[in-house]
């Protein structure tokens, strides 16, 4: 099969399985229990309990005629609400709705932020993709030269120190990294190095670009070395290991007794061969636009995609929940496809049958 024909394979593939993702997604929180009309009546009723337990209090809208006499609902006021949300209509009616709002990327209104969806997401997008993009691209870049390394330097005094340096980190859970962190190097007990959290200093709008620059990078440095620690260390060792196993192949010893340099074993013949394993991942590029963690953004006070999903799914805001779930899926099937077509730059011989 050309690779033409498999292109075409795979994006044929590609429709189907991205609405088979989104469609068990979508069942899955629309038969929840604990709907945003169930959210909305629960949080009125407790509202109203509060304000009667403190004397006089009024309400207005939706929340002033939710609750009557000892805080039960009307009938007609959940009906409105239904019908508000969407919930008036069969499932299959909805689902039908909601593709069609897929189709044209217009998935609505936010219950919680009151703001379009597309909005709200395009507001988490600085945060999740300056982490995204760098750890990125600190991981690949810096990961493969270290790993190179390490392997022609195996079993050296460097090798030990460096496995067991990122042992130790990759060890530490990524919340309890970031506590010993800011512990350590932002104005805890210790050193006062870099700023507990945010992205940005409070005056830092008075600012020249390049010190609003500076200061951005010195918010990051903390949160990205968590963010990063886990993609750092696999890929370190992954691409060790594959490169001390490469070098041990016959053709290898081949290029040797021809009388090339070892460095152009190395980077001629044994890197392309080695770098197969590392492919699989170059499709994550497209991840990184998403990327989120909610504990190191509870941590470093970070307004990013984690925060985002669990107040949504917190407050059963399925808007924002289901366009996440179909931007995640369509990013991640289409990295797929850009890890299976990464295999033919690094190794011809691949064969798409």
């Amino acid at each position: 099969m050309s690779l033409r024909n498999y292109i075409v394979k795979r994006l044929l593939l590609f429709v189907p399985t991205f609405l088979g993702v989104i469609t068990l997604n979508f069942a899955v929180i629309q038969l929840a229990p604990g709907g945003p009309v169930e959210n909305f009546m629960a949080r009125t009723k407790f509202s109203s309990g509060e304000g009667s337990g403190g004397g006089s209090s009024s309400g207005a809208g939706d929340s002033g005629r939710a609750s009557q006499g000892g805080g039960e609902s009307s009938k007609a006021v959940i009906e409105e609400l239904k019908k508000k949300y969407g919930f008036d209509k069969p499932l299959h009616v909805r689902y039908w709705i909601w593709l069609k709002s897929v189709a044209t990327l217009d998935f609505g209104y936010s219950h919680t932020f009151g703001q379009p969806v597309m909005d709200v997401i395009k507001s988490k997008f600085p945060v999740s993709i300056r982490f995204g993009v760098v750890s990125f691209l600190i991981s690949y870049l810096v990961c493969i030269p270290l790993g190179v390394a390490k392997a022609m330097k195996d079993g050296s005094k460097f090798d030990v120190s460096s496995s067991l340096a990122i042992f130790f980190l990759y060890s530490i859970p990524s919340f309890m990294l970031a506590i010993l962190l800011i512990v350590f190097f932002a104005g805890g007990r210790y050193f006062d190095w870099f700023p507990m959290g945010g992205m940005t200093s409070l005056d830092s709008e008075t600012w020249s670009s390049w010190a609003r620059f500076k200061d951005q990078v010195w918010h990051m440095v903390l949160p990205l070395i968590c963010f990063t620690i886990g993609s750092f260390t696999t890929l370190t060792l992954l691409m060790k290991n594959s490169i001390i196993e490469e070098v041990r192949k016959d053709y290898i010893r081949t290029a040797r007794a021809k009388g090339n340099t070892e460095f152009t074993v190395l980077f001629k013949h044994a890197m392309r061969n080695a770098l197969i394993p590392i492919a699989t991942g170059i499709g994550g590029i497209f991840g990184v636009f998403f990327a989120s963690n909610l504990l190191l953004e509870k941590i470093f006070n970070l307004d990013g995609f984690g925060k985002l999903f669990y107040d949504a799914a917190l407050q059963r805001d399925y808007p924002v929940l289901m366009a996440q779930v179909v931007i995640g899926a369509g990013l991640g099937l289409t990295g797929q496809i850009i890890s299976d077509l990464t295999y033919v730059l690094v190794d011809p011989r691949i064969n798409y049958s």
